[in-house]
């Protein structure tokens, strides 16, 4: 089959090693990775990418969660498009929602770090890099509001912003993409932030599966030609795909 992956360049090292060993022909664009702090502009980015494809392909892979909401509203034209039931890409990099609640259930929003950031961003990030910039939070505020209710707008915000009520910092490790000297730095980040580290093991396998076409159906949503996918907001379905015309 041919698949065209659009991704977060987070995602980069893990989507080209799969890609590489897929039995699928897979074609990738990436989106720079701070364009989440605008959700709008990304949910753009992706749309445009969308509509862009030729229609040779037989599936869209989505690179992302939900994040933020960036991927909300997003609408199949006349290939179906598969993405993980993911909150945000932390999910992602740890393999399974399940470990996402084992690890940061009791504080989702909790700063977290990896070797993929790092690199893609140059250092490591202090200011708010998941979610959105000061000045537009209160317009996007409004806007979730007007779509979603003022309580899911309220939830939305809370897991964008990452917060420092822990006394550590996490950093997700997966095997085969760490570097010693990353390690090191983030260590020695921490420490002059205050702060302890806690080092999870993380996985490839929700990223491995999208790219080889293993898509079940409690991890990945697959959105039919003219859907649109459909946030949820809670910790099992996350999306689903509601039925739409075709139409722009």
């Amino acid at each position: 089959m041919r698949f065209r992956m659009i991704s977060c360049e987070v995602f980069a090292r893990l989507a080209y090693r799969t890609a590489a060993e897929s039995p699928h022909t897979v074609d990738i664009e990436f989106t720079r990775l701070r364009s989440h702090v605008n959700p709008h502009q990304l949910r753009r980015e992706i749309q445009a990418a969308i509509d862009s494809t030729p229609e040779d392909y037989d599936a869209i892979l989505l690179g992302y969660g939900l994040c933020g909401n960036s991927t909300a509203g997003i609408r199949a034209r006349s290939i179906p498009l598969v993405i993980p039931r993911a909150h945000d890409c932390c999910t992602i990099f740890l393999g399974s929602r399940e470990a996402f609640l084992e690890h940061f259930g009791q504080c989702p929003s909790a700063q977290w770090y990896s070797a993929c950031y790092y690199e893609r961003l140059g250092g490591w990030y202090t200011d708010c890099a998941a979610g959105v910039t000061t000045s537009g939070q209160a317009e996007y505020m409004e806007e979730l509001i007007r779509q979603y209710g003022e309580e899911n707008a309220r939830y939305i915000m809370e897991m964008m912003a990452p917060k420092n009520e822990v006394g550590f910092l996490t950093f997700i490790e997966i095997d085969g993409f760490d570097d010693p000297g990353v390690r090191d730095s983030f260590i020695e980040y921490a420490r002059g932030s205050g702060k302890d580290t806690r080092f999870i093991k993380g996985s490839t396998r929700l990223i491995d599966a999208l790219v080889n076409g293993d898509w079940n159906e409690e991890e990945y949503l697959i959105v039919p030609p003219g859907g649109e996918v459909v946030p949820v907001y809670d910790h099992g379905t996350i999306i689903t795909a509601s039925e739409k015309s075709q139409d722009h």
